[in-house]
């Protein structure tokens, strides 16, 4: 309690400083789209009337997605139609899902409860409390379901019946972001990222350490300039580890030791989009860049999107995809950066990482509204062409969205609408209205 009051105190501060105006949000200017994006189906799985920034990601395992709002309710749709197959009420204040794996689906909540169902049709199979905040999905390893929670501690739990198999624990700094890292299975090893900086892999059958690797120790004088928090899942590919951090490092680490690669200086607090050739990251700031897998050099920027709160980057095809605090998702080209297609799900918030399932595009706003789209290439365009990134003109600064109604989206891709006037601004990792 006393690290978010601590954490509600320097927003405040900042919010009020005369000596230095909050960053504004790039203003969306006119683009020549190269995509045609269709709006495929959209559902609701509730949320909070203010919207909160929680890790109620999207999960999709074969034809089905999954997913979680705020007010308990888990869902399955199909993935091409977003009929619904089923929804539970687990009447939770679910802050963390959704992992599914085989027939395992599992969520977890602000209260510490974390909730198995079956992925068939649903229903509870087991439900426990663990000593901690959760706010970010839980892993499912080939023993057990892996839990991080907010006190700094990384549990493994039995997939039977949720009984508490093995606990490791990383110190966590007095003042940190909200938000805590998401585990990512790789074998038989669970490897998460922590508030102190530090990656740490452990074994998921008995929780013994692997090894841990500090990316970015803290560095500054005061506790604002130390925070190094990992808040969001390490990427595995082949043999490499893809990292970053708030006021840190961005870094490519060994699967089997830890050892650095590479890195560079980066601030961010999403995960990071990859593919065979690039790394892609949104920074703090609302950069969006591509750096090389080899060496992390930089392959292109792009700053139309600076200070819209914008999402991590996710590879769909040719482009890369990231949504924004007023509800926009956006299509980058992946070669050179280029704006190529957006679309508008209505005013709230999208905090999570979209997901891509085949060719479609699918995103979750922080009141529970989901909505699927396919992306396109529009006939005799050719591919956008590197430009500049242009300046960011001056509009009203991020916080909590508007708390009107969302509109439904729509077909295609056309230019939008500067955007109407936000409430003020929350620091990365704050929900505006609670000051966490």
């Amino acid at each position: 309690m006393r690290r978010l009051i601590v954490i509600a105190c320097l927003v405040a501060l900042a919010a009020c400083s005369k000596d230095k105006d909050p960053d504004k949000p790039a203003k969306l200017a006119n683009l020549q789209a190269t995509l045609r994006v269709d709006h495929v189906w959209g559902d609701d799985v509730g949320g909070a009337k203010v919207p909160l920034r929680l890790g109620l990601a999207l999960a999709v395992d074969g034809d089905r997605v999954y997913a979680a709002g705020r007010k308990g309710d888990v869902a399955a749709f199909q993935l091409a139609s977003g009929h619904q197959i089923w929804r539970t009420k687990t009447k939770a204040p679910l802050g963390g899902g959704t992992a599914v794996v085989g027939d395992l689906v599992v969520v977890g909540s602000s209260d510490g409860d974390v909730i198995a169902l079956n992925a068939a049709n649903g229903k509870v199979r087991w439900r426990v409390r663990v000593n901690g905040e959760i706010l970010s999905s839980p892993a499912i390893g080939p023993r057990a379901v892996v839990v991080r929670t907010a006190d700094g501690k990384l549990r493994g739990l039995g997939l039977a019946d949720g009984k508490e198999l093995w606990q490791q624990e990383q110190a966590v700094p007095r003042l940190s972001l909200r938000g805590v890292a998401q585990p990512t299975i790789a074998g038989d090893m669970a490897i998460c990222g922590f508030d102190n900086g530090k990656v740490v892999a452990v074994n998921s059958i008995d929780g013994t350490i692997a090894w841990e690797t500090p990316v970015a120790p803290p560095r500054g004088r005061t506790e604002l300039e130390r925070l190094v928090d990992i808040d969001s899942a390490v990427r595995v590919s082949g043999e490499d580890i893809f990292v970053v951090g708030f006021q840190g490092k961005v870094a490519m680490l060994a699967l089997d030791t830890g050892q650095v690669w590479w890195s560079h200086d980066a601030s961010s607090y999403r995960s990071l989009g990859i593919d065979d050739d690039n790394v892609y990251m949104a920074s703090a700031d609302g950069e969006i860049a591509a750096l090389t897998r080899r060496t992390g050099a930089q392959v292109w920027q792009q700053k139309a999107l600076m200070h819209r709160g914008v999402s991590a980057p996710v590879v769909s095809g040719d482009a890369v995809v990231v949504a924004d605090f007023q509800g926009y998702v956006h299509w980058l080209d992946k070669s050179t950066g280029a704006l190529a297609a957006r679309v508008s799900t209505g005013k709230f918030r999208i905090s999570n990482a979209p997901v891509v399932a085949g060719n479609l595009v699918i995103v979750i706003n922080d009141r529970g509204r989901i909505s699927a789209f396919r992306a396109t290439p529009i006939a005799g365009h050719a591919k956008a062409a590197a430009a500049p990134a242009p300046a960011p003109a001056p509009a009203p600064a991020p916080a909590a969205p508007s708390t009107a109604p969302a509109p439904a989206a729509p077909s295609t891709a056309a230019p939008a609408e500067p955007a109407p006037p936000p409430s003020p601004p929350a620091a990365p990792g704050t929900d505006a209205s609670t000051g966490r």
